[in-house]
């Protein structure tokens, strides 16, 4: 099995149990190792009192390409710490996109960085998660197809 073809499988299983992510209307556009890349297009139920996208969401859609990213290697990886920046509002009716790339992987612990754009191409936020990899796998790489 590839190191793409793990990120792929790992993606695939994540994927069909996160009902979170999928009833949010996200996806997943792109998956390598340590790196996923999410989008979700801003619905009304999505926007605040301002009629901007309300930072909750924009968060979610990049944890979840965080939470994509860092466990793109088959292995159980949970959320240890997380911060993010807003630079612009999301806009009602846009795509968003969540670029996820590993700044770090050391041992258990891991960085990633994670870039929110809208459809313009503008920096809606900058999300940064720190990771930590627990027990388990998300397949068993033995019945690899």
């Amino acid at each position: 099995m590839t190191p793409k073809q793990r990120a792929e499988r790992s993606a695939k299983q994540m994927w069909s149990t996160d009902q979170a992510t999928q009833a949010l209307g996200m996806e997943i556009t792109r998956i390598d190792p340590g790196e996923a890349v999410m989008t979700m297009r801003v619905r009304d139920e999505h926007l605040n009192g301002h009629h901007i996208c309300h930072g909750g969401y924009i968060f979610t859609l990049a944890d979840s390409a965080f939470a994509f990213a860092c466990n793109s290697y088959n292995k159980m990886v949970v959320a240890q710490q997380n911060s993010i920046t807003y630079l612009s509002p999301g806009k009602a009716g846009e795509l968003l996109t969540a670029t996820a790339t590993e700044a770090s992987l050391q041992g258990r612990s891991g960085v990633y960085d994670v870039v929110v754009t809208g459809e313009d191409g503008r920096k809606v936020a900058l999300f940064r998660g720190l990771s930590r990899q627990i027990s388990g796998q998300h397949f068993d790489e033995t019945d690899a197809d």
